[in-house]
């Protein structure tokens, strides 16, 4: 039994590194595409509608597939992280081999299905087997992981000659995922194999499944849920339609003054995340959160209203209020059993990938003169979400549950 215990403990530290890697190389896609949307848009005469329906294409795919794939890796963890990057592959080079409208939503929506599945195997890995003392930085080191990834894609996407074309300059961009399709099969073996009936503990003891109850959903649980749901609005809504289309429309910035503008935000996200995590190790995770939440609602409203400065100082806000995206998860651990948390990832994965669908969707429906509307209506609820968690009201209704 002290065997298999020490085993399992020498395990988690490559694979936490593993998963940071993995989150890296499938991240580089989604720092690409946004600085890519004009141009696709351009080539393809697409309208302001059909443009929203491209971007929102992959939350919705990931929204659709969130569930299915939390119960494929609650019964097949390792072969969901064997696979997973494959698929995002197989959609990037969709997209980048698309010329029509169906042809662009076809490749967004295999990319989500594949991000899905990376994100979600990922975390559910990481929920399982890391060290519950360490949970927040834990997340917010794969989160950084992620982040770098986007950063590069960005970066990388800005040095490259504005000769390339969006679909050459895409697959250049997305090449890291090479990497993370290799690193596959050493992903999946670093996962414990979990014999039938028995589960596994965050110290790494186990215990049969059924023994212990699973725990009601609480009312920081929820609140954890609706703050995920929001932020992926706000996020989704910001980067994949407001700032490419407010960039080069009102301020007439071409795909390197936009790469600059997400750098930025990203830069600050990155600055941010560890402090983050360390912090909310100590405090806890519902007061952090609630503080980049409000944050982020600055950042937000001066992206939907500013000039072109105050946009930038937006960005920078926002990237700094992004270093919460974890910290929801950090909560609904907290409020789980261990049984549960597959399951509660996928469902909160739910909500987050359909604010990825909804709010460029519904930034499209707008249109590009109305598409600041959104944002600040996000803004209000994060403030509103973000009072409650630094306020304790949702630990009061929690005590009272219990």
């Amino acid at each position: 039994m002290r065997g298999r215990v020490a085993l399992t403990v020498r395990a988690r530290p490559p694979l936490l590194v593993l998963l940071c890697v993995t989150f890296f190389t499938a991240t580089f896609s989604i720092g690409a595409f946004p600085p890519l949307l004009p141009e696709l848009g351009a080539a393809a005469r697409l309208t302001d509608r059909e443009l929203g329906m491209v971007a929102s294409a992959y939350g919705f795919a990931r929204l659709v597939a969130a569930v299915p794939v939390g119960i494929l890796v609650t019964k097949h963890l390792r072969g969901n992280l064997l696979v997973a990057p494959a698929v995002l592959a197989a959609g990037i080079v969709l997209l980048s081999l698309a010329r029509s409208f169906e042809g662009f939503v076809l490749g967004r929506v295999v990319m989500g299905i594949g991000q899905s599945a990376v994100m979600i195997g990922g975390l559910t890995a990481l929920l399982r087997y890391s060290v519950g003392g360490r949970l927040a930085s834990a997340l917010n080191a794969v989160e950084l992981s992620a982040i770098l990834g986007m950063l590069g894609g960005v970066t990388l996407l800005g040095l490259l000659p504005q000769t390339f074309g969006w679909n050459l300059a895409l697959l250049v961009v997305c090449s890291p995922i090479a990497l993370g399709i290799a690193l596959a099969p050493m992903v999946s073996t670093s996962v414990p194999r979990e014999p039938g009936g028995a589960s596994t503990t965050q110290d790494g003891s186990r215990s049969p499944v059924g023994l212990r109850a699973a725990r009601p959903l609480t009312g920081l649980a929820v609140l954890a849920f609706t703050a995920g749901g929001c932020l992926a609005v706000s996020y989704s809504t910001i980067e994949q339609f407001l700032i490419p289309m407010r960039g080069a429309r009102e301020f007439g910035l071409d795909r390197t003054g936009l790469s600059r503008l997400f750098m930025l935000m990203q830069i600050c996200d990155i600055l941010t995340l560890v402090p983050a995590g360390m912090l909310a190790d100590r405090l806890g995770p519902q007061r952090v959160l609630g503080a980049v939440l409000l944050t982020m609602a600055a950042g937000g409203s001066l992206i939907a209203l500013g000039n072109l400065p105050l946009l930038a100082l937006g960005c920078a806000l926002f990237g700094l209020g992004m270093a919460g995206w974890m910290l929801p998860l950090g909560v609904l651990r907290a409020e789980s059993s261990p049984e549960q948390i597959g399951w509660r990832t996928a469902v909160y994965r739910v909500g987050v990938d359909g604010g990825m669908f909804l709010g460029p969707l519904v930034s499209g429906l707008l249109g590009a003169e109305r598409a600041g509307v959104l944002p600040l209506v996000m803004a209000v609820v994060l403030t509103l979400i973000g009072w409650l968690l630094i306020a304790g009201r949702a630990t009061r209704s929690l005590r009272q549950e219990v």
